[in-house]
């Protein structure tokens, strides 16, 4: 499959997908697939029957999908080692002690004993094979261990400890975005009730929407008929509630406040799902000032990945939080206004309204 000898493209899930539909053997070792309705990870050539795209999660080792809670496939073997070329060797090697011990103290010796290389070329192996750090990889595991003992049942503290953290102060820096605490996030379910409410403001009608976590959606728009529709579209399986929610009011209020360039509140429960990637960008644009702009790069380099411009703006593009996560805030190099989901004439807009409040 073109662009899988490409070490880069273990990042994009819909390269990543591809190599499912295709079975493509050259994927094998790459990574693993996990269907969530049975259970079962397997390799990407596996023969079984192909799952539909929406079940499906990717991991990048075998261990780190038996510590998501699947069983390896009795057809294809995913847990059998195969010979690959030697970074991602390193980089299966070093994933697979941290899936199995991520509350361990993982430092960057400790790392690259577990990849059987040194410090150096296990960095520019995981960047090269994930496009992520070692250190990366050892949050996403624990943050992942986390969560699971949340919905378990255990206590916030006992979590804390148990993934690794050390202390509650770390977990609370390594996963919340502003006014997102791992509390709130363990006691929801997936598929929950979502309500939602309109109202005005200079950039046209504004529709947040919500679960009983959080804020989980901020859409721009010129009737409401419409954004509903796209609240629908962006989640076709939740129960969507058929009436306005007048308890959504401070919600709205907030959003229609950042619309007008007003100071905005840092303590909004918000309710986003995203991949670590996006996370990272999401966070590192709440850092932009109000009234002040950064590049693609700028974003980039923040968060310490200087060439995934394109990722970067890839993220800013799929923002489910129209003017709360100010992805508006991010422009071209050459200081033009670059794209925006919403519209370029509302992007210069809320510049425009946050430059002469700010």
């Amino acid at each position: 499959m073109k662009g899988m000898n490409d070490m880069t493209s273990i990042s994009r899930p819909d390269v990543l997908w591809q190599a499912v539909a295709h079975r493509n053997h050259d994927a094998d070792g790459l990574f693993v697939y996990a269907v969530k309705s049975t259970g079962v990870y397997c390799r990407p050539s596996c023969p079984s029957r192909r799952p539909r795209r929406d079940r499906v999660e990717f991991y990048p080792a075998p261990a780190m999908a038996e510590a998501g809670g699947f069983r390896a496939c009795r057809r294809c073997h995913p847990d059998r080692a195969i010979a690959g070329p030697p970074p991602l060797a390193r980089v299966r090697r070093a994933c697979e002690a941290v899936a199995a011990r991520p509350d361990a103290r993982w430092t960057s010796a400790a790392l690259a004993r577990a990849g059987g290389t040194t410090t150096v070329q296990l960095q520019r192996a995981f960047r090269s094979v994930l496009g992520l750090s070692p250190r990366d990889y050892v949050a996403a595991c624990r943050r992942r261990r986390f969560l699971s003992s949340l919905r378990a049942g255990s206590a916030v503290t006992d979590a804390v400890y148990e993934a690794g953290y050390g202390s509650p102060s770390r977990v609370y820096g390594a996963i919340a975005l502003p006014g997102m605490t791992p509390a709130t996030y363990g006691r929801g379910g997936t598929g929950a009730r979502i309500n939602w409410l309109t109202t005005k403001s200079s950039i046209g009608r504004i529709l947040v929407a919500a679960t009983e976590r959080g804020l989980c959606f901020v859409e721009v728009g010129s009737t409401d008929e419409a954004l509903r529709s796209e609240l629908r579209r962006e989640f076709p399986r939740a129960a969507i509630a058929e009436a306005p929610s007048r308890g959504l009011r401070a919600l709205a209020e907030a959003a229609r406040a950042a619309a007008e360039g007003a100071p905005q509140a840092r303590m909004l429960p918000l309710d986003i799902r995203g991949t670590a990637f996006q996370w990272r960008v999401w966070r590192e644009l709440t850092a932009i000032p109000r009234g002040q702009t950064r590049s693609y790069g700028d974003v980039a380099r923040a968060i310490g990945q200087p060439r995934a411009v394109r990722a970067v703006a890839r993220a800013c593009a799929t923002n489910p939080i129209a003017v709360v996560v100010p992805c508006h805030r991010v422009i071209s190099a050459d200081g033009s206004a670059g794209g925006y989901r919403w519209g370029i004439d509302t992007k210069l807009r809320l510049l425009s309204g946050e430059r002469r409040r700010a």
